[in-house]
């Protein structure tokens, strides 16, 4: 049932664009902005960056600030407005390109293309076949030794807190469930699937109820 609440919360916001900030800032009871500063301290000044499911441009926006060329894309062309418009009100728009494309396009991009790939609250959406083919063409596209930067939900292997999560989310869960029905499809084992592809971690932070993970990887591949 957290599950459920989670994914349907986050539909919700998306079906708003205008109010989708605020929202995720309710949904990490105010620590994105936090984690997002964080996750974007590891990029430098000249790199080539992706943002996966950029959404609003909450970290495109970051990391453009930061001296990078950005590349950010997402399905919801009216997320993608407000991050044009936010980045033509900071002067950012020579250093950020946006396009409405999902994960199934990372196909025709380049060959170690990238030096860091990130991804905010994007991956806990996709499906398992996604998520995986997510992954690999992550590693095929990023240079050897890039970083890939994600903070995302993810399902906790401790029983009682999970348990506790959901107790505290009562009235969400019954709302959102009986408007959708729907299921979720959160993320599990998300470090251990990023080692599976060949990345090394090199940061792993949780909350303390272990439903949210922030991750540092680095593709060592030599080609």
């Amino acid at each position: 049932m957290l599950e459920i609440s989670t994914y349907i919360w986050m539909k919700i916001l998306e079906s708003t664009p205008s109010r989708y900030d605020k929202g995720i800032r309710i949904l990490t009871l105010g620590k994105i902005d936090k984690i997002y500063d964080h996750l974007t301290s590891y990029i430098k000044e000249g790199q080539k960056v992706l943002d996966i499911g950029c959404g609003t441009g909450a970290l495109t926006l970051r990391a453009a600030q930061r001296g990078a060329e950005v590349k950010g894309i997402d399905v919801n062309p009216q997320m993608l407005e407000i991050a044009q418009k936010r980045a033509r009100e900071r002067k950012l728009s020579q250093k950020i390109e946006l396009h409405e494309m999902g994960v199934a396009e990372l196909g025709n991009e380049k060959t170690n293309a990238y030096d860091v790939i990130m991804s905010g609250l994007c991956f806990s959406e996709l499906t398992e076949d996604e998520l995986i083919y997510t992954l690999k063409e992550a590693r095929r596209i990023l240079k050897p030794y890039g970083l890939i930067l994600i903070a995302d939900e993810v399902i906790s292997k401790n029983i009682p807190k999970r348990f506790f999560t959901w107790l505290i989310r009562i009235p969400l869960i019954v709302i959102t469930y009986i408007i959708t029905q729907a299921t979720t499809r959160g993320v599990k084992k998300l470090s251990e699937k990023l080692e599976e592809m060949g990345f090394v971690l090199e940061y792993i932070k949780t909350n303390k109820m272990e439903d949210f993970i922030e991750l540092v990887g680095r593709n060592l591949k030599k080609e």
